[in-house]
């Protein structure tokens, strides 16, 4: 499948010139929209148009600046995909070898949190994977 990298690198130019936003406020175990983009090889890609995907936010380390775990809607039995109950009903993967450093500017739109059980299992995943 080819990727649109060039349209990815206008959208992101955008992305890094927005003003900070008071308005993005975010915490641990948040679900959110997130603008990841188009990346190489095996690395998750965002999807459509804003070319984003659901994040789990898994560490706050200030206002801007967050680690995140792509989500995904397929399921997979590995001990890398480990299941997300969100609090919009849905179980998503949590893909834990794919965690990153994300900037605020990147996320758009709130979809809920993680429940509990499944984000202590999730964090408890990274720590042993480390």
């Amino acid at each position: 499948m080819k990727k649109d990298f060039k349209r990815w690198h206008i959208e992101k130019e955008a992305i890094h010139y927005q003003p900070e936003s008071a308005d993005i406020y975010f915490r641990e175990r948040d679900v959110w929209w997130c603008r990841v983009g188009v990346n190489v090889g095996f690395e998750q890609d965002g999807k459509g148009k804003s070319f984003s995907r659901p994040i789990l936010v898994v560490k706050k380390f200030n206002p801007f600046v967050l680690w995140a775990i792509p989500l995904s809607t397929k399921i997979k039995k590995n001990k890398y995909y480990l299941p997300c109950l969100c609090s919009d009903g849905e179980t998503r993967a949590a893909i834990i070898s794919q965690i990153r450093l994300l900037s605020a500017k990147r996320l758009t739109d709130k979809i809920g949190f993680a429940d509990e059980k499944s984000f202590h299992a999730i964090k408890k995943a990274l720590k042993d994977l480390l």
